[in-house]
């Protein structure tokens, strides 16, 4: 589903809080493009959209969704410029240095998924004092996909589970796909139930593929930086309209 930005606004009563998606994935999509609108660089525009991931987080928390996850870097956005790559690497210590006090005061649990070893050793510290500090946090999961490719992490848990099989640990015979998930780096986060890509492109990008099998995609023309708690509630009340059958009949 894709919508457009609207002036009409959605309340919190028009949403059913008995029906709110337990893990929301985010393709923040427009980064760049809205900076350029502004005749700026592209590099303003990823920092403005760590405020967005601030004030999402909150609002998914105020919502009451259990998880959300964020796709902050791509396998294959190794192939940006190389200033911009090792500038988003530097966007963690800002985000946690600016954020973390509220993030503890909101109980909200930092997670990642990805090849975080890849990053540089101070982004890499920088992460896993965040995880370490919120480990016992208990409201909302913020997990950051960093370094993160879908068909990566697929494979990485199929090479997973044919160690344990050579190692005599596991058999073919009990592979389902209950053990295959318990081998993805997801596996402590519940299947998406909605995924949401701002800046209107309507792909996935290598995004969650396992993990997206029954969510519902909604597809915004909003760019990233100006995506707020009103375009999040749209999403929701979206998600909240479709008919969810998982393959059966109702």
């Amino acid at each position: 589903m894709f919508f457009k930005k609207k002036n009409n606004e959605i309340n919190y009563q028009d949403l059913d809080m008995n029906n709110i998606p337990g893990h929301i994935a985010f393709i923040m999509d427009g980064n760049g493009r809205w900076a350029k609108q502004r005749k700026m660089p592209r590099t303003y525009g990823h920092h403005e959209g760590t405020k967005t991931i601030r004030d999402i987080a909150l609002s998914c928390n105020k919502l009451g969704v259990k998880a959300m996850t964020v796709y902050a870097f791509s396998t294959e956005n190794f192939a940006r410029p190389n200033q911009e790559v090792q500038y988003i690497f530097k966007l963690p210590k800002d985000f946690f240095e600016s954020y973390m006090k509220e993030l503890m005061e909101n109980n909200v649990k930092i997670t990642t998924i990805g090849h975080l070893e890849m990053a540089p050793q101070e982004t890499q510290d920088i992460i896993n004092k965040a995880i370490e500090k919120t480990s016992h946090n208990t409201g909302l999961i913020l997990c950051f996909a960093f370094i993160y490719g879908g068909r990566d992490e697929i494979v990485w848990a199929a090479k997973k589970i044919a160690q344990k099989v050579k190692n005599d640990e596991l058999s073919i015979d009990n592979i389902d796909e209950n053990i295959f998930n318990h081998e993805l780096m997801t596996k402590d986060l519940p299947d998406v139930d909605l995924m949401v890509r701002t800046s209107g492109e309507q792909r996935l990008s290598n995004f969650l593929l396992w993990q997206l099998a029954y969510a519902e995609f909604v597809f915004t023309d909003v760019y990233w930086p100006d995506f707020n708690e009103e375009e999040l509630k749209k999403a929701i009340w979206l998600y909240q309209n479709r008919d969810r059958r998982f393959g059966g009949l109702k």
